[in-house]
């Protein structure tokens, strides 16, 4: 049996996602609220970031991984236009079902489908950018879906994944405090569910760092890799370009 972490606890690798799809399906319904006092708001600065760094132009495709509830979906539409696409994927239907609404009460629709980032259901190539925010520490085999990102994207396209990273060493014990006192409380508190917020805190810390996400995009073909701490580290947005 092959096991893997599941936030602080080993898991068989074969229910990790089930064990994930439970997170997501119990705070779908919270979710945007619990963003917004977790980060303080932050976490639309950086996913505005992360669009401006992407620079998606009119008429190109766009593959957004672990889209949840839609940011990057609705902030990447009206840039590629009418003649570009951007596709909102999600393994968790919760999740897909919120944005799903919320795209259509902003007038924006997308094609919408539940699929694995491990398995892409889309032909080599295919896309001009691919992003996945907040979701890459949660797969099973991270360098799986690297690879499969890799693929789906064209030649030149480019791999943008913004994730909860290492933060400065002098906000370590600051950072810790608040993620496992302040976090799981405050989910309790807003979303009813201080279990699943417990999780997130100890996913940030079983994920990998800045320099060892940079090593594993390049292993899984990317040319050329880079990386923007954004509030000291407290994330990063790990750039790969196709070569």
């Amino acid at each position: 049996m092959s096991t893997t972490h599941f936030g602080f606890k080993t898991v068989d690798e074969r229910d990790k996602a089930k064990h994930v799809r439970g997170v997501f399906d119990a705070v779908a319904s919270r979710y945007d609220v619990m963003n917004d006092l977790m980060s303080a708001g932050l976490h639309r600065a950086w996913k505005h970031y992360t669009v401006t760094v992407a620079n998606p132009q009119p008429g190109d495709r766009v593959l957004d991984i672990a889209g949840g509830t839609g940011d990057l979906g609705l902030a990447f539409a009206p840039k590629v236009g009418p003649m570009g696409q951007v596709v909102h994927t999600d393994i968790n239907e919760a999740m897909l079902s919120e944005g799903r609404t919320r795209l259509l009460d902003a007038g924006v629709i997308l094609p919408t489908l539940v699929c694995d980032a491990e398995k892409l259901p889309f032909p080599d190539g295919h896309f001009d950018i691919v992003t996945v925010a907040f979701g890459l520490r949660n797969m099973t085999h991270k360098d799986v879906a690297l690879k499969e990102m890799q693929r789906v994207l064209r030649p030149g396209g480019k791999l943008l994944v913004l994730e909860f990273s290492k933060v400065a060493k002098p906000l370590e014990k600051a950072y810790e405090w608040y993620t496992f006192n302040v976090v799981p409380k405050m989910g309790r508190l807003v979303a009813g569910d201080e279990g699943s917020y417990r999780y997130l805190a100890e996913s940030i810390r079983m994920h990998p760092n800045q320099e060892t996400l940079k090593q594993l995009m390049r292993e899984a073909g990317f040319g050329h890799v880079d990386y923007h701490n954004l509030t000291a580290g407290v994330v990063a947005l790990h750039v790969g370009i196709k070569c």
